[in-house]
């Protein structure tokens, strides 16, 4: 399956993924409407270090923590991609307890929010891969 990686050694830290992320999740058309004047709630985290940048994002374990966490059953696998059902979320935030990478996050109202692989937006790839100018995030199988 393939699954989004961070080569770090290319970040740069710009924090576009970020930007990407936000508006391929918003349901915007135009990103200026999307972003402007609003605090972003992406599904993608650029964690900065001493020389060295990396985005952390859902790395759709093949045994997930989290799935086997969620207390209402918001998190499933569905062909290897752990999938939220926000309408089932009762933000009770034990998947974000459990997950070993800090990948899943409070999102804006009660659910969770996570990188579903951009699936149920029409990027065709995740927009963190597609907007990365260093070409430091890639969507492969390894």
């Amino acid at each position: 399956m393939k699954r989004v990686y961070v080569n770090e050694e290319w970040c740069l830290g710009c924090h576009l993924c970020e930007y990407q992320c936000a508006f391929a999740n918003s349901g915007e058309t135009d990103m200026v409407k999307a972003l402007k004047g609003v605090k972003i709630n992406p599904r993608i985290q650029v964690e900065e270090g001493d020389g060295v940048n990396f985005a952390v994002q859902c790395r759709h374990c093949e045994e997930p923590l989290c799935v086997k966490g969620c207390i209402s059953g918001a998190l499933s696998i569905q062909d290897g991609v752990i999938h939220l059902d926000e309408n089932k979320c009762v933000g009770c935030y034990t998947c974000v307890l459990m997950c070993p990478y800090g990948a899943i996050m409070p999102g804006n109202g009660t659910a969770v929010q996570k990188c579903e692989l951009c699936l149920n937006n029409s990027c065709g790839e995740p927009a963190c891969v597609k907007g990365c100018p260093n070409a430091a995030i890639v969507y492969e199988e390894r």
